[in-house]
């Protein structure tokens, strides 16, 4: 039935009975030139007269959760090929979080965001592609891809490249954050340099996006809560076979959406993303997809204001306590029941939005249907949450007028509230150095600054000052606070986002060393203890820095980008 179904479909549009985008390249006298060009790339007239399918290849050499896009590559060119189409493929970037952090390349992680949306908007539009399917991995090539779905809104279905296997250190798992955590060991002389070279082979084995519910992860996991991406999307592993077979059903899905017409932002409305929100609370996702969601809903036309994260909180249970928040892995989470499980157990109390249609052509409700809990010890039942309220909260106070972001499911009990004098750092480099170097002691809360979005410019990930403080032994007494952002690896009293941000005059600039910060994650407070008048007073004196950057894209990056509570997204500056 299947063949016999995607046949007549071939043969509708070379009969032209349907219009399709790639008429403008490969239909008509004045497409002769066009058609020519197609000849030379070896195409058939057969291949010219099926629907064009660009597949978005974020393959490359240097992340470790790409070096097997290829396979997957390979496997959904296969997929389109066996439902009708003609596979394209064309690239995309991708930078590693991982050997980007702590040092300049970092600046250059966030911003790629926008050039991998830009990019594959011209590839699209430039070539007339009746359909697309992204192969991403990673944290901002996800975001990136969906960012560029959204605006370009035509067909789209996302297969990522999973996530890495965990690794195994003494008997226990052990993923990536353990090993920028044992850098902070060796610092504070309890791990040798004989049992960090250990964790040096051990706690990467395989490829795949790093293993806990890190940045990478999380956005695979919110493809699949969107609507935007198979069961499995987000936690079948990179090395399992089950990979590839998933590539293959987008390949063939990707033609049905086409056929149909069902487009991104048919799919990615405001429901869909408040969906999306109400998982990231379940799943206790990285910190990042406060930013990358607006991001996205942007592009799709829907306001998504953080201010609704606690709202949402308020009333979605926290399930699943994956590393670093916990012991649990993604492929704890695959054989558990995957996202489709957790979204089933948030459904027992109406938290879900189930009428709306998704890339399988189903609604929200159909998928999940039968897709029980596997494991309560992975997915807690929503009777037995980890906690009542969700993973992430969204702090307000006069240190953040507009917010800051804090990964509520991964910070201890005695640090929930806490009060402590600033250690003030300007840049990442010199806090780290005080971290390490002792300087940092129980109680104190540390604020890094002029890393914020525009201050950075490109809003640097704070993992090595988060993990040099967890392994410092001081992960249950240190806050850390910054316009900046953290890693999804990231654990502890680590709060992200300060907006205003310090390179636009924000509070957070004109805070001083040995003020009194006071943090209360349950009340959704964070605060200075200076008076008013005081505020106004340093507000006074205060003068923006000059740029640290002052040429190439990092520089005109820094003059588009909007506040860590917008989602960082590019505006052209009003005259």
């Amino acid at each position: 039935m299947k063949v016999r179904i995607h046949s007549q479909m071939v043969w509708m549009y070379m009969e032209g009975e349907k219009e399709m985008r790639s008429d403008s390249v490969t239909k008509g006298t004045g497409q002769a030139p066009h058609r020519s060009l197609f000849n030379a790339l070896g195409y058939t007239e057969e291949e010219r007269n099926r629907p064009l399918i660009g597949i978005v290849s974020s393959y490359n050499e240097i992340v470790p959760g790409h070096m097997n896009l290829d396979k997957i590559v390979e496997a959904v060119k296969m997929g389109v090929a066996m439902a009708g189409g003609t596979p394209i493929v064309f690239p995309a970037i991708a930078v590693c979080d991982g050997i980007a952090m702590g040092h300049i390349g970092m600046k250059y992680s966030l911003v790629t965001r926008d050039l991998i949306a830009d990019s594959t908007e011209c590839m699209a539009m430039a070539h007339g592609f009746d359909g697309l399917v992204c192969v991403p991995n990673c944290d901002k090539n996800v975001p990136g891809l969906l960012m560029a779905a959204a605006r370009l809104n035509i067909p789209t279905i996302f297969v990522s490249g999973g996530p890495m296997l965990a690794g195994h250190v003494h008997g226990q798992k052990r993923s990536l954050s353990s090993m920028f955590e044992a850098v902070g060991s060796v610092a504070a002389g309890t791990m040798s340099m004989e049992e960090l070279a250990e964790f040096e082979e051990k706690v990467c084995p395989t490829c795949g996006s790093c293993s806990g519910m890190y940045t990478a992860n999380s956005m695979n996991c919110l493809t699949e809560a969107l609507g935007m991406g198979l069961k499995g999307n987000g936690t079948i592993p990179a090395v399992y076979s089950e990979r590839i077979r998933l590539a293959k059903h987008a390949g063939m899905k990707i033609m049905e959406l086409v056929e149909k017409d069902i487009k991104p932002r048919d799919i990615m409305n405001e429901k869909a993303f408040l969906n999306a929100l109400t998982v990231d609370m379940a799943l206790g996702c990285s910190t990042n997809s406060m930013l990358h969601l607006p991001a996205i809903a942007h592009e799709a036309g829907v306001e998504l204001n953080v201010d609704i994260a606690n709202e949402l909180s308020a009333k979605t249970p926290n399930l699943c306590h994956l590393a670093p928040a916990g012991p649990t892995y993604m492929e704890d989470l695959n054989e558990a029941g995957g996202v489709y499980a957790v979204m089933n157990e948030l459904n027992k109390k109406n938290l879900l939005y189930t009428d709306l249609i998704t890339v399988t052509g189903k609604t929200v409700g159909e998928n999940i249907a039968g897709c029980i809990n596997k494991n309560p010890e992975v997915i807690r039942p929503v009777e037995n949450p980890y906690s009542e309220t969700g993973g992430i909260a969204v702090l307000k106070g006069n240190l953040a007028p507009d917010s800051g972001v804090v990964k509520r499911s991964a910070v201890v009990p005695e640090m929930m509230v806490h009060e402590g004098p600033a250690r003030v750092f300007d840049c990442e480099e010199d806090a780290i150095a005080a971290i390490k170097g002792g300087k940092i002691v129980a109680g104190d809360v540390v604020v890094i600054r002029y890393e914020g979005p525009k201050g950075g410019p490109g809003m640097r990930e704070m993992l090595n000052p988060t993990s040099a403080i967890a392994g410092m032994g001081l992960g249950s007494s240190v806050a850390l606070i910054t316009d900046g952002r953290f890693s999804g690896a990231s654990r502890g009293a680590s709060i992200g986002h300060v907006s205003p941000e310090a390179a636009v005059g924000g509070p957070i600039a004109l805070v001083e060393e040995g003020d009194i910060i006071s943090i209360n994650i349950p009340e959704n407070s964070l605060n200075v203890k200076i008076s008013d008048e005081e505020m106004a007073a340093r507000k006074a004196k205060w003068q923006p820095r000059e740029p640290k950057v002052t040429t190439g894209y990092l520089s005109r990056y820094r003059e588009l980008v909007t506040s860590g509570n917008r989602g960082a997204i590019l505006e052209v500056p009003k005259a």
